[in-house]
């Protein structure tokens, strides 16, 4: 069971945009972590692009579980990961990664942030902490 991203995006008008991401690429080899990462990273702007403010939703892609929730305010959180990881895990760190992102980063700097922009640097520390590593 592995988690190999977790992004916080912003669903606006006219397009979603990513605000602040984090990736486990380490199991994928050297040459494709960075293709790897963009195939996740525009997956989830697609997935977030598709579904509709105050949603949840778990989409197969390939061999991952993309699990996105999109609240009212456009704000968006995604987790992809493997066929197993439990499905009610990924929503809860959804749950608590978006009330978290909402109190520390302003709702004025959603619609232009950018990963460079957004001061939030516990996406890695939870993307770690959720990862189950095997006995």
């Amino acid at each position: 069971m592995r988690l190999y991203s977790l992004s916080v995006l912003y669903k606006g008008d006219p397009k979603v945009h990513l605000l602040k991401a984090a990736y486990d690429v380490s199991n994928f080899n050297f040459f494709q972590k960075s293709s790897v990462q963009e195939f996740m990273t525009f997956t989830s702007q697609l997935i977030v692009e598709r579904s509709e403010l105050g949603s949840r939703a778990s989409v197969k892609e390939q061999e991952y579980l993309c699990h996105v929730y999109v609240r009212n305010d456009g704000l968006a959180g995604v987790v992809i990961a493997d066929n197993e990881y439990p499905q009610r895990v990924c929503f809860t760190l959804l749950d608590k990664v978006l009330d978290e992102f909402s109190r520390q980063v302003s709702k004025i700097d959603w619609p232009s942030g950018s990963p460079a922009t957004i001061s939030y640097a516990a996406l890695d520390g939870y993307l770690s902490k959720y990862q189950v590593r095997p006995p």
